[in-house]
C-alpha cells in the first residue's frame, strides 16, 4: 500500500521545517515496515495518524526545553518534535538497538544538532539528567508511565503524555501513582481541533 499524501494540515504544523519532515516522511514510508518501525497498515494513515498527530504537541515545547521523549521508536512524537522545534533540546530515549540505528541515521541524514538517542529504558536515566519535559506516546498505560517519566524531571517539569480516548479512565487507575511522583494541575488537552480529521489528547501535569 502506497503512503498516504501529505495533507494540508502538515504545511501549518510544521512550518519552515516541512521540508525536513518531508524527507523524513519518505523515508519512513520507504523504509519503515520492512525495518519493523511501522506495521503494514500505516503507510496509507501515515501523516494523519503518526507524524501530524505527534506534530500537534510542538506548541506545548517550551523555547530551550531539554525534553526527553520516552520509547521513541521510529520517531514519533520525539524525532518529530525535533524536526520541527529546533529551540527546543531532545533526547529521545529507546532499548532497541535498530531502532536507535535508525534515529541516528536520520538525525545525522537530517542535520539535527538538537538531538541526542540514548539507548535504553526510562528507569536507567533516572538520575542521570533533569528534563523540563518529557513526552511519549503509545508506551504504557499511566499508572505505569508516571513512575518511567516522573523522575526524569526537574522539580516543576512537565508531562506531556499522548493518550488515547481511554485517557480518563488511565488516570483513575493511577490514582496512586500520581500521588507518589507529587503529579499535580492534571489537565487532559485535545489537540488538533480543526486541522486533523483525528484529533489528539495529551495528559499535560507538573510533578512538584
Amino acid at each position: 500500500m502506497g503512503v498516504e499524501p501529505e495533507p494540508l494540515a502538515a504545511a501549518e504544523l510544521a512550518g519552515e521545517r516541512l521540508g525536513a519532515l518531508r524527507e523524513f516522511a519518505r523515508d519512513l514510508g520507504e523504509r519503515g515496515e520492512t525495518l519493523g518501525l511501522i506495521g503494514p497498515l500505516e503507510p496509507p494513515r501515515l501523516w494523519t495518524r503518526h507524524l501530524l498527530n505527534s506534530a500537534v504537541l510542538a506548541p506545548l515545547i517550551a523555547r530551550g526545553a531539554r525534553v526527553a521523549d520516552i520509547g521513541t521508536g521510529g520517531g514519533m512524537p520525539g524525532l518529530v518534535l525535533a524536526i520541527v522545534r529546533p529551540d527546543a533540546h531532545f533526547m529521545l530515549i529507546e532499548p532497541m538497538e535498530r531502532r536507535c540505528a535508525w534515529l541516528s541515521e536520520q538525525v545525522e541524514r537530517l542535520g539535527l544538532g538538537n538531538v541526542e538517542v540514548k539507548r535504553g529504558r526510562a528507569e536507567e536515566f533516572h538520575g542521570a539528567f533533569e528534563a523540563d519535559q518529557v513526552t511519549a506516546r503509545a508506551v504504557t498505560a499511566l499508572r505505569k508511565l508516571v513512575p518511567l517519566a516522573a523522575p526524569l524531571l526537574r522539580d516543576g517539569g512537565e508531562l506531556l503524555l499522548l493518550k488515547g480516548s481511554g485517557v480518563d479512565a488511565e488516570i483513575d487507575a493511577a490514582e496512586k501513582a500520581l500521588r507518589r511522583f507529587r503529579v499535580h494541575d492534571v489537565s487532559v488537552e485535545e489537540l488538533g481541533v480543526g486541522q486533523l480529521a483525528e484529533t489528539t489528547r495529551v495528559f499535560r501535569a507538573r510533578v512538584r
